[in-house]
C-alpha cells in the first residue's frame, strides 16, 4: 500500500491530519447528540420536538448543536478538499 503522505511537505501533512481529525470529531459529536434521542438526523429530532414526544428543552438546543456540527463539518470537508488539491492529491 502506498504511503499517502509520501513526498508531501511535512507541514501540509500535519494540516491535512488536523482537518481530517476535525471532520471525524464533528461527525462523531453530532452522532452522539442524535443518538441520545434515537434519531438519525436533525429533521427527525425536530419532528419529535414538534409532536411533543420529547420536551422542547434541552432538545431544541441539542437540535441546534447538531445542525452547527453538521454545517461546520461540511465547511471543513470543503477546506480539506481544497487542501488536497493544493498538494496534488485526489
Amino acid at each position: 500500500m502506498a504511503n499517502f503522505y509520501q513526498d508531501m511537505d511535512p507541514a501540509d501533512a500535519v494540516e491535512l491530519e488536523k482537518l481530517t481529525r476535525l471532520v471525524y470529531e464533528l461527525r462523531e459529536n453530532r452522532s452522539a447528540i442524535l443518538a441520545r434521542y434515537g434519531v438519525d438526523d436533525e429533521i427527525a429530532l425536530m419532528e419529535q420536538i414538534y409532536t411533543g414526544k420529547i420536551d422542547e428543552h434541552p432538545a431544541y438546543e441539542h437540535y441546534l448543536s447538531a445542525r452547527v456540527l453538521a454545517d461546520t463539518r461540511e465547511t471543513v470537508r470543503a477546506l480539506l478538499a481544497d487542501c488536497l488539491k493544493e498538494v496534488g492529491r485526489p
